[in-house]
């Protein structure tokens, strides 16, 4: 997603620091060393007066017969546990006011059970209360009223009083709800039975519109089952194509009142424009099927470990694109325009070797009006300013927020597609589109990959825009200890340790999977996902047929940002789906440890200029002081050695080889930051980038980083010997759209919101690579612009075609050199372990070369060896192989067919095992 600290999402977008890249990485040794956070957070709630505040939450019912009180109980005094149906609850004076429920609460001496401490660990020092009785219906109503849990003194005067969090009690008397339907579920005779989970409200009725705008709807009284918690109505077969809301009636903690709530429905999957109603519709129905989608073909799957991924925002890959139908630009439907330049271009990636298209969130979001009259595009002549000028990223400001440009990192439903990429926001259009888009990256040779965001919500509380907290309140949304809702996402944070906010998920995917057959799934911010959930997912995908779901499961990719940060940092509430916890899963995480060893520093440095493997440290260096001295930079460019090496062996954990320091080590022995740089127990668990969405594109990191003076002829070579440490290494390959075409926004390093101008991808080389489009915005970039100014005012950094052609020729060489190559998709540990070695490296290393050799003698078609050599140096590289003494060996062919004289001149001597490659040059030789 947009780095938490970032990149934002919601009405207003915050800002935020990236979690993976410095508080995951950096810190990991640090917090690993403090007391467990979760000890920590619980004394010090502990040791804080609880008060009268009614309006916090700071007592927690976590079971039907286990509540939760934030401080030591003083044996002279009382509990109880209160409801008021009235939610006129008033302790203020000393005396309790407006109660209908009591009961009264006795001290636990044995404490929490093992179980309850491992469910709940960041409440481990809490004292605990037992109900003395529970009648499980008189339970049922107090969850539906005001509660607080009091203490009283022997004059029956309030001491202290605080209100409750209930996810707890809430999962344990609703546990049936598990297996409950929910959403719209169509009989054999299209009759919807609609459902909806609301053990706390009072009442629900569906409300039925004939149409998306008109006003008037007709009232429909729904049963509620108390075994689940579940509120249903049963309908006709004319409810089909109706628009709905429900009506909630429920007691809201954010405002202390009975709400009327009219909401959507969290498990619809048609809405009219805006998120205003849903819509009710049946995937199933035929008439939601595009033309051939019954019969649509699927490229052959491709295992994780082999994959190469292509990262694309729905509308950069066509609103820029003149062959599209003007109608359909920016849309999913031009993704079945196949005669497209766009289309054109995906093809021909995929005939290279390209296996996935990533697509940036595509579900509903809430930042981009629907209809496209309701958008203010920027209102100005955006081409007419300097290439450093102020002036576009100011006009963009001014239209930022109501455009038609955001990455969508801010869900309002989950299991809808988003309206604005229809050509029409109100009802099922956006379903048949969204599956033409999957059946045109289909017919181009591609898998599809959706980025889900089931971390966060747009927004919380009594927001018209939030659909979980309006039903149930306080469930849904992760809470601190006040009850206030978790923002470190940057937005209100999910709960999926939750029960019912888990089984969203769950079930969320597995439609995406089966009614729209996407083919894998990216988790933004996965970190704050239960690795629990994750094995949820998994699981229920492994189980999905051909036959009984028109889609094999197992075939189903997963990934994600496995940054560990926020309150649940380190285990505090569960254990993480992060980078080391996800090892031995098969469910990737995103390797930031090879990226920052090529690019250099870090996505926050003060100085943008800091140098990597594949940007000049040490041999050619860029005059920063924030390089270091020469001895400084030379040892911290065999430390980056060491990271990308781990890095092209998928971040195997327990992977030995030889370090620039002479001494054997196993990946997990390699520093990065403090934490362990090799994490994996199979390749296919490292997803290997260096660039993405989030922070500068390849292109612009390089344009800060590469001495100024840089010919564009050195600068493309050093894009693809940067991209090749990504596809020439095993686990699976990710990129940037654009990369392989030198793809710029103008230096900004977080372009959510920065409209179609900063994020413009041309795939028309005579409109350049978008640098020089103005001073990034201000409101992420602004202390970079004496850095980035003077670079954008110079011509030479603006890319010809014959830079971005012969750039994405290379591209296209590396992809067809990784498909026609398995030394670079080994499957397991052991074949890496026993297969890949680094045989120059050690003490007397060169600065700038790594040299990776692969034992291929025995894999199908598979020559004896193959041996990569990246010299990044600014001189030719000579690394002696003793393996290849008296060897035949030769340019791999694709390379010895290359358009490149410089990779071509590329040598080898039999008689010593030496390998001779030019300066910033990615060299793959084979062994006959």
């Amino acid at each position: 997603m947009r780095p938490p600290w970032h990149r934002t999402a919601g009405p207003e977008r915050r800002d935020r620091p990236r979690p993976g890249r410095t508080i995951a990485s950096g810190l990991i040794a640090l917090l690993v060393a403090l007391p467990p956070l979760a000890a920590s957070r619980s004394a010090t709630a502990a040791a804080e007066p609880v008060g009268t505040d009614l309006t916090a939450q700071r007592a927690h019912w976590i079971e039907t017969d286990t509540l939760l009180w934030p401080a030591a109980l003083d044996p002279d005094r009382t509990y109880s546990l209160v409801s008021s149906r009235g939610a006129d609850l008033d302790a203020s004076d000393g005396a309790l006011d407006g109660s209908d429920i009591t009961v009264e609460l006795s001290p636990d001496p044995d404490g929490l059970t093992d179980a309850q401490r491992a469910a709940w660990p960041h409440l481990a020092d809490l004292t605990v209360l037992t109900p003395d009785r529970v009648v499980t219906p008189q339970v049922r109503r107090a969850l539906t009223g005001q509660l607080a849990v009091v203490e009283q003194d022997g004059d029956g005067r309030v001491t202290a009083a605080t209100g409750v969090q209930i996810p707890g009690v809430l999962d344990d008397l609703y546990a049936d709800a598990a297996d409950a339907d929910l959403g719209a579920v169509w009989d054999d005779l299209g009759r919807p039975t609609v459902s909806v989970w609301a053990p706390t409200a009072r009442s629900v009725s569906l409300e039925l519109y004939d149409d998306s705008a008109t006003d008037a709807f007709r009232s429909v009284p729904m049963r509620f089952d108390r075994r689940t918690g579940v509120w249903s109505a049963t309908g006709r077969e004319d409810w089909h194509g109706r628009y709905y809301t429900f009506d909630v009636r429920v007691f809201a903690p954010t405002t202390g009142r009975v709400e009327h709530n009219r909401v959507t429905d969290p498990y619809g999957v048609s809405l009219a424009a805006d998120s205003a109603r849903s819509h009710l519709v049946d995937l199933d129905d035929p008439a939601l099927a595009p033309p051939g989608w019954d019969d649509q073909a699927k490229p052959e799957a491709v295992p994780v470990n082999e994959a190469v991924v292509y990262e694309l925002h729905v509308r950069d890959h066509s609103v820029n694109d003149p062959t599209v139908p003007e109608d359909l630009r920016g849309t999913f439907g031009a993704f079945a325009e196949q005669d497209s330049e766009g289309m054109r271009d995906l093809a021909a990636l995929a005939e290279d070797g390209l296996d996935y298209v990533h697509l940036l969130p595509a579900y509903d979001i809430g930042s981009v009006p629907e209809n496209p009259a309701d958008r203010t595009e920027p209102d100005c002549d955006l081409a007419s300013f300097a290439p450093d000028s102020p002036g576009q990223q100011a006009c963009v400001g001014d239209a930022r927020g109501g455009d038609s440009f955001n990455w969508g990192y801010d869900p309002v439903h989950y299991t809808v597609p988003e309206g604005s990429y229809a050509t029409d926001p109100d009802g099922s259009a956006r379903v048949a589109e969204f599956r033409s888009m999957v059946g045109g990256l289909n017919d181009a040779g591609l898998r599809v990959v959706m980025d889900v965001v089931y971390n966060h919500t747009y927004a919380a509380g009594q927001d018209e825009r939030s659909v979980l907290d309006r039903i149930v309140p306080g469930y849904y949304h992760r809470l601190l200890e006040d009850g206030s809702v978790a923002t470190s996402t940057c937005c209100p944070n999910t709960a999926p340790e939750h029960l019912m906010m888990g089984r969203l998920v769950v079930d969320s995917v597995t439609t995406w999977a089966r009614a729209y057959r996407v083919d894998g799934f990216r988790f933004d911010l996965m970190g704050h996902h239960p690795k629990r959930n994750m094995l949820d997912v998994r699981e229920a995908l492994d189980a999905l047929t051909p036959e009984e779901d028109g889609v094999d499961g197992s075939d189903i990719i997963l990934y994600g940002e496995g940054w560990n940060f926020g309150e649940v940092a380190d285990d505090a509430r569960f254990e993480q789906a992060t980078q080391l916890n996800m090892a031995g899963t098969g469910i990737g995480t995103f390797n930031d440890r090879l990226r920052d060893g090529v690019r250099g520093g870090g996505p926050f440095d003060a100085d943008p200029r800091v140098q990597g493997f594949g940007s000049g440290l040490y041999t050619d260096p860029n005059t920063s002081p924030a390089n270091g001295t020469e001895e400084q930079q030379r040892d911290r460019l065999l430390a980056y050695h060491d990271l990308v090496r781990v890095g092209l062996t998928g971040n195997l954990r327990d992977y030995r080889f030889t370090s620039s320091s002479g001494t054997e080590v196993t990946g997990a022995e390699v520093d990065y930051n403090g934490a362990p740089a090799g994490y994996t127990l199979v390749p296919g668990e490292a997803v290997t980038y260096v660039d993405a969405h989030d922070n500068e594109t390849l292109y612009d990191a390089l344009a800060y980083k590469l001495p100024p003076d840089t010919p564009m002829e050195d600068r493309v070579r050093m894009q693809s010997l940067s991209l090749a440490t990504a596809l020439l290494g095993q686990g699976t390959a990710f990129v940037h759209a654009g990369s392989e075409r030198l793809r710029s926004k103008s230096l900004d390093r977080n372009s959510y919101d920065s409209g179609d101008w900063f994020n413009r991808f041309d795939r028309d080389c005579g409109q350049g690579n978008n640098f020089g489009a103005g001073l990034p915005p201000a409101w992420d970039n602004e202390d970079r612009w004496p850095y980035a100014g003077p670079l954008l005012a110079d011509p030479a950094l603006v890319a010809d075609c014959t830079a971005m052609e012969t750039s994405r020729e290379r591209f296209g060489e590396l992809l067809r050199i990784r498909e026609s190559t398995p030394a670079f998709s080994l499957g397991t540990a052991e074949e890496i372990q026993a297969r890949l070695t680094f045989p120059t490296s050690g003490a007397d290393e060169t600065p700038g070369v790594i040299t990776m050799r692969v034992d291929t003698a025995g894999l199908d078609g598979a020559w004896e060896s193959v041996t990569v050599v990246f010299n990044a140096g600014v001189e030719p590289a000579e690394e002696r192989v003793d393996a290849l003494v008296g060897a035949d060996v030769g340019l791999h062919p694709v390379q010895a067919d290359s358009t490149d004289p410089v990779v071509r001149g590329s040598a080898f001597d039999p008689a010593t095992g030496t390998l001779t490659v030019p300066p910033r040059t990615v060299a793959v030789f084979v062994e006959d």
